[in-house]
């Protein structure tokens, strides 16, 4: 029996690809997406919001794709839902792209646009054309995946970079061959020229979250192997959250930032006002400001969050197993500025052994090369020079 669904997108997307042939680029719409439609995050919300603030929202048609549109965005920007066919229409439409990850594989580039890829971090862990082996969501072809990743990349006209070293990898490991913009990241504008007590007393009363306990922020990254489907991901993790609420709720409380692709439900209840879970609709640099000391573990919120200057601790309980069979590392991950930390008891002691002194005393050397190295270009300028640039691109 044949598949009707498929035989059905099949046809939608010939019929796009000859139809977008008859539809002309026009100079000032921008198409904005940001984590696969799934939120209203990252470079290209902090580009676009330095939009709005001059204005030029009102000069600009700025179409945001969204996997779930009901989703709310300031300023005069028109919300379509992604795969639809308004999403098809702007493809073509739109003089200007700005995505943070990969653009539907469908899609088709006018020359006339102008594709602004921001990417979403520092690489840490190998990517793309660098990686030899896959195993995500159960998908193990890396030569598909290379192949894949190649025809994607090949249409970036730009494409951002926080430093010298990203430059390097990037270029080869996406292939790519249009303009390095080294810039630093538009996102995390915000953490250079708003880092201050009355700022962040904004966001913790906006957010709800208590103003006298001080803040973990957890982040990990997400692992290839543990999924539900296709681009699905579990929350993967051995801290045991009991034990961290019985010897830290008194004096803190615990963000759960999961990554983008983990989609999980979990019941936190038992853990009462000591664990914050925040999906990847919430926007983490928001809880970068907001938090006293992050943990993470391979993901790359540590080359943001080192800008702040505040503790950095790396649950890396699995980092042999996940080095040897899921992702190996660019560097090695024992020069990162700050602890590794291969249980929860551990984690608890660190936390309540030290104090912020303590920590830059043991870690400060290493810190300060490390913001030396990957925070190079990040000078709180990013959002601004991708305006003057589309402003100037728009007149060619």
């Amino acid at each position: 029996m044949p598949d009707i669904k498929n035989i059905i997108r099949k046809l939608a997307i010939a019929s796009y690809h000859i139809g977008s042939n008859f539809i002309p680029v026009k100079d000032n719409v921008i198409l904005f997406e940001s984590s696969n439609g799934r939120n209203y995050t990252g470079n290209p919300r902090y580009i676009y919001e330095e939009m709005v603030r001059q204005g030029l929202d009102k000069e600009y048609k700025c179409v945001w794709s969204f996997q779930d549109p009901t989703i709310q965005i300031p300023g005069k920007g028109e919300k379509i839902r992604r795969s639809r066919f308004k999403s098809l229409y702007y493809s073509r439409r739109s003089k200007f792209w700005i995505y943070d990850s990969r653009h539907q594989y469908f899609f088709k580039k006018n020359k006339k646009t102008v594709y602004i890829q921001t990417w979403h971090g520092t690489p840490l862990k190998k990517l793309a054309l660098d990686m030899e082996k896959v195993n995500m969501s159960g998908h193990q072809d890396i030569e598909k995946y290379r192949e894949n990743f190649a025809k994607n990349t090949s249409l970036w006209d730009y494409l951002i970079s926080q430093n010298s070293y990203s430059s390097e990898i990037f270029k080869r490991a996406f292939a790519f061959d249009g303009e390095m913009l080294e810039i630093g990241y538009p996102r995390n504008d915000i953490l250079v020229n708003e880092n201050n007590e009355t700022k962040i007393n904004e966001i913790k009363e906006r957010l709800g979250i208590d103003k006298d306990k001080k803040i973990i922020l957890y982040a990990p990254t997400w692992r290839d192997n543990e999924y539900y489907d296709s681009g699905v991901y579990k929350f993967a993790t051995e801290m045991d959250f009991n034990a961290m609420q019985n010897a830290l709720s008194d004096d803190y409380l615990l963000i759960v930032k999961f990554h983008y692709l983990v989609k999980d439900k979990i019941n936190w209840e038992e853990y009462g006002d000591f664990v914050i879970e925040c999906n990847e609709k919430w926007d983490i640099q928001e809880l970068y400001l907001i938090s006293d000391i992050l943990i993470t573990d391979y993901s790359s919120v540590m080359f943001d969050y080192a800008l702040l200057n505040r503790p950095i601790l790396f649950f890396t309980y699995d980092m042999e197993f996940y080095k040897d069979n899921l992702r190996d590392f660019y560097f090695d991950i024992n020069t990162v500025p700050g602890p590794l930390i291969e249980s929860t008891d551990e984690l608890i002691e660190f936390i309540r052994g030290n104090t912020k002194e303590d920590y830059f005393e043991k870690y400060g050397e290493k810190y300060k090369a490390f913001q030396e190295k990957y925070n190079e270009f990040d000078n709180g300028e990013a959002s601004r020079r991708i305006i003057e640039l589309i402003e100037k691109s728009r007149k060619q």
